[in-house]
């Protein structure tokens, strides 16, 4: 009898204990003390449990404290979360650049950003987000599957808050004029029973959207004549080139404090043996060895698309513009085929080197050459956002004007779109490469001595960089329709010039047109 009634007893404080032991990981709450108030986050655990687990645990490491919230757009969002806001000494213009020295994966889902949600930010990589957050000050359901939603906030008080510091007057750099009155002092994790004025909130909104792939994609240069998987979210850039060193593709992965990996790729006239071609990357960095900057670390060989390919590893130590000194390992894969070599050289931080093995790895697995290309004789000329199919060669400078303006800016992902469209679309039809022929033609006519103004005068390259933007976002109009003929190519094609024609030619001169009436009426 007195066995029964202890199991009974037993059973009954096991049940009373059980709901509390299941539901402590979802009551936990973040509490951000700001300048203008306090905002309360609750989680999404069953959709984003690495993000929860992260962000509870920078919150109790300290990550947050006297951080700022750096990014303010009314209507849109504030962003905080950069440990470098926080950071005696650090310029203003770095901050939104920090993370706490790791990355975490993408958790991609159907919540929407609608107001009060917490997203976490992140750069072209879809699994790069670290420590920086926002929070949506009106809904932006456009966010939705392309940014991995956490949590949202829970109070009238996180509300009235989060709506002073987006309505803050700001800088043109989205930056509080008053920093310290976007300042988030401190932020502590408490119990959820610890706060008593939560409102009672419906079920997050769930959209259905397309969740955006971290799946890699296949990259095509039909100019180059090479294809190859692309890293999720590294930028691929065609840098302008002003001298033979300047590498004809560079693709980037995500930018980090401690990690800066980059993958170039050369392709230069050749005399097709590899053996030759080895001596003289060997005579190139022999001054860099007597001087003690880099140490081979070791060489190799391995096929790249039934290519024998050479491969040199070596690590060296450089400063860069801030004098920082950092120590960058490199692996140099150089490969020959018919009359052209091919260079493709993967560097990193010392510190990150082996993170990136796997992408570097799927890149070079990939790699191959298409039945294109430019001529051997010519050193390619990939600096051009607009192909040189005339094969002329360029002196040092020059170059492109659209690669120019929009080199290392906010546009070059768009100018990069542009390519992939030219090389998929414009020249999948005769109509197409013929248009660019001629086109070439007149452009390069003008391009290099605008694209040197633009080196010399920043004021200049800035103007340009703004009369382009119209231009490019109409193109990639281009990327949203089927075009299965010629005349379609044509057609799409002649109703984007005459837009262009209307953006830069017609509407300025029906507003000149109208001040001159009105003149004329007064």
């Amino acid at each position: 009898m007195n066995k029964k009634l202890f199991s009974i007893s037993l059973a009954l404080f096991m049940i009373f204990l059980m709901p509390h032991a299941l539901a402590e990981p979802t009551d936990k709450v973040v509490v951000l003390e700001t300048k203008q108030g306090n905002i309360v986050l609750e989680f999404f655990p069953d959709d984003a449990p690495n993000h929860v687990e992260n962000f509870l645990k920078l919150t109790n490491d300290g990550l947050y404290d006297q951080t700022y919230f750096h990014r303010i757009i009314d209507g849109f969002m504030i962003q905080g979360g950069d440990p470098l806001s926080a950071t005696p000494g650090v310029s203003m213009s770095k901050w939104g650049t920090g993370d706490p020295g790791y990355s975490i994966d993408a958790e991609f889902n159907d919540i929407g950003h609608m107001r009060g949600i917490v997203s976490m930010a992140r750069s072209n990589d879809p699994n790069s987000a670290g420590s920086q957050f926002f929070i949506v000050h009106k809904d932006s359901t456009f966010l939705d599957g392309q940014y991995t939603v956490f949590g949202r906030i829970i109070t009238q008080e996180s509300f009235e808050t989060l709506d002073k510091i987006a309505e803050l007057e700001t800088l043109p750099n989205d930056q509080a004029l008053k920093t310290i009155e976007s300042a988030l002092i401190k932020a502590t994790v408490k119990d959820r029973s610890e706060i008593s004025d939560i409102i009672d909130l419906e079920p997050p909104q769930r959209n259905n959207v397309e969740i955006l792939s971290s799946e890699p994609e296949v990259y095509t240069n039909n100019f180059l004549g090479i294809s190859f998987y692309s890293p999720v979210g590294w930028l691929i850039q065609s840098p302008p080139q002003t001298e033979p060193s300047v590498p004809d593709l560079v693709v980037l992965g995500p930018q980090t404090s401690s990690s800066s990996p980059a993958i170039s790729i050369s392709i230069r006239p050749s005399s097709g043996i590899i053996e030759e071609e080895i001596e003289k990357l060997n005579v190139q960095i022999a001054p860099l060895i007597r001087q003690d900057v880099l140490t081979v670390l070791g060489e190799g060989r391995i096929m790249v698309d039934n290519n024998p390919a050479y491969v040199l590893r070596a690590t060296g130590t450089f400063e860069n513009l801030d004098d920082i000194v950092r120590e960058v390992n490199f692996s140099t894969v150089l490969f020959v085929n018919e009359n052209r070599v091919y260079t493709i050289q993967y560097s990193n931080h010392k510190s990150d080197y082996d993170n990136h093995q796997d992408e570097v790895n799927l890149l070079l697995e990939s790699f191959q050459l298409i039945d294109s290309g430019p001529d051997s004789t010519t050193n390619s000329s990939s600096d051009s956002d607009i192909i040189n199919l005339n094969n002329e060669e360029k002196s040092e400078g020059g170059g492109c004007l659209i690669a120019t303006a929009t080199f290392g800016s906010e546009m070059a992902p768009q100018v990069q779109f542009l390519r992939e469209i030219r090389d998929n679309t414009v020249m999948s039809t005769q109509s197409g490469t013929a248009f660019m022929t001629s086109f070439n033609h007149f452009y390069y006519s003008f391009s290099p001595y605008v694209a040197d103004y633009e080196r010399e005068n920043p004021v200049f390259k800035e103007a340009v960089k703004v009369t382009l933007t119209p231009l490019l976002t109409s193109l990639t109009l281009l990327n949203y329709v089927d075009i299965d003929s010629e005349q379609e190519m044509l057609g799409y094609g002649i109703g984007i010039i005459l837009l262009n024609i209307g953006m830069y030619f017609v509407a300025p001169a029906a507003a000149i047109i109208a001040i001159k009436n009105r003149i004329k009426r007064q």
